[in-house]
């Protein structure tokens, strides 16, 4: 399945890094665990899993060398460990994990234990909140059994350190923590983009996109939604629309040197990159937007030398933000296929055969 760019279409004008991706942040690694089964229905099994776990890796020794950071909410029908220790201190101290909703508390249980029996100093003086954030996939994925182990959160992290310094992009779409989401009527899931700026900074994201309805959908400022024909009215016997709730976390990445104030500005203006693409916010959906810059890294305790990128020289910042955003978004989609869960409820994929001549 083709990523946006093979539609031979551009978001905004700045180049992109080698891979596209988040993974063009130095250091940075990202990583899947998709729990894919088919059991019967709670008590008797587990039912049909179409989750996961996805995990982003700024690199090297978060709980010795945190990094700054900061999160933001646009609205606020979702859940993100660590968030009010983000706006204290400004500071990410452990990988960021993704999943869905009810696995939420699962997720962040088998991190500890996995970032402690890495690191012997966490918990001795100090105490570690992993960042662990989610998405409600429950109209294809069975939410009352906990379909994510600890194992599949080790696969993940362990699958995000092997990455790093990779040629090639991450997985997108129905993988990971994006195995069982939908996005502006069709299959969403994970999506990133890269942007390089003027300066030689990198400003990338990555989005779980679970949001929006399918008359919305824009690609590159066209309204795709209103011209193609959606495919559950073929088959009507089959639910295909989980409607607007959902939700949408994205995480921005840059090597830049920029402070806990001017990440949480970054995070900010993910919100824009999703309203082109046709978001409007709904109610039951949590948007919650995070950034972390690696140029600013200390030693825990030690303050950077190195003055922050701020004011108007992060107008670039920005707009990297907004126009990678946007195009996470539909990598998300266009690198989905379908996928048929729980109750036989269906996400169609987004046909890129289908797209390619309304941007022409």
């Amino acid at each position: 399945m083709p990523r946006f760019r093979d539609l031979d279409a551009a978001v905004g004008v700045l180049p992109t890094g080698p891979t596209n991706s988040i993974l063009d942040v130095p250091g940075v690694g990202v990583g899947h665990a998709t729990v894919w089964r088919d059991e019967p229905a709670p008590p008797d099994g587990r039912g049909v899993a179409r989750t996961g776990v996805t995990v982003v890796d700024p690199g090297g020794d978060t709980f010795g060398a945190p990094i700054p950071f900061g999160a933001v909410v646009l609205n606020g029908a979702g859940e993100m460990t660590g968030f009010l220790t983000a706006g204290e201190w400004g500071l990410l101290e452990s990988p960021i994990f993704l999943t869905s909703t009810m696995q939420l508390g699962r997720v962040y249980d088998a991190a500890c234990r996995l970032l402690i029996a890495e690191n012997a100093t966490v918990g001795v003086n100090e105490v570690m909140i992993p960042v662990v954030a989610e998405c409600d996939d429950s109209f294809v994925n069975e939410p009352r059994a906990m379909q994510v182990e600890e194992a599949d959160v080790a696969v993940a992290l362990a699958a995000a350190r092997s990455s790093i310094g990779s040629t090639e992009p991450p997985a997108e779409g129905a993988v990971g923590s994006g195995t069982g989401m939908a996005c502006l009527g069709h299959k969403g899931g994970i999506g990133t983009s890269s942007r390089v700026l003027p300066s030689g900074h990198t400003v990338a994201v990555l989005v779980m996109s679970n949001f929006g309805d399918f008359g919305r959908l824009t690609v590159d400022g066209v309204p795709v939604g209103r011209q193609i024909p959606n495919p559950a009215d073929a088959a009507p016997e089959v639910a295909a629309d989980p409607g607007p709730k959902g939700s949408c976390i994205v995480i921005v990445a840059t090597d830049a040197p920029i402070d806990h104030a001017g990440c949480e500005r970054l995070a900010t203006r993910a919100g824009l990159g999703l309203a082109r693409t046709g978001s409007t916010a709904h109610h039951g959906s949590g948007e919650i937007f995070m950034a972390f810059a690696t140029g600013l890294r200390q030693q825990r305790g030690t303050a950077p030398s190195t003055a922050p990128v701020s004011g108007r020289n992060l107008d670039p910042y920005f707009e990297a933000v907004v126009d990678a955003a946007e195009e996470s978004v539909l990598n998300s989609m266009l690198m989905a296929p379908t996928v048929v869960g729980r109750n036989g409820n269906t996400l169609y994929g987004l046909d890129a055969d289908v797209v390619r001549p309304l941007l022409r």
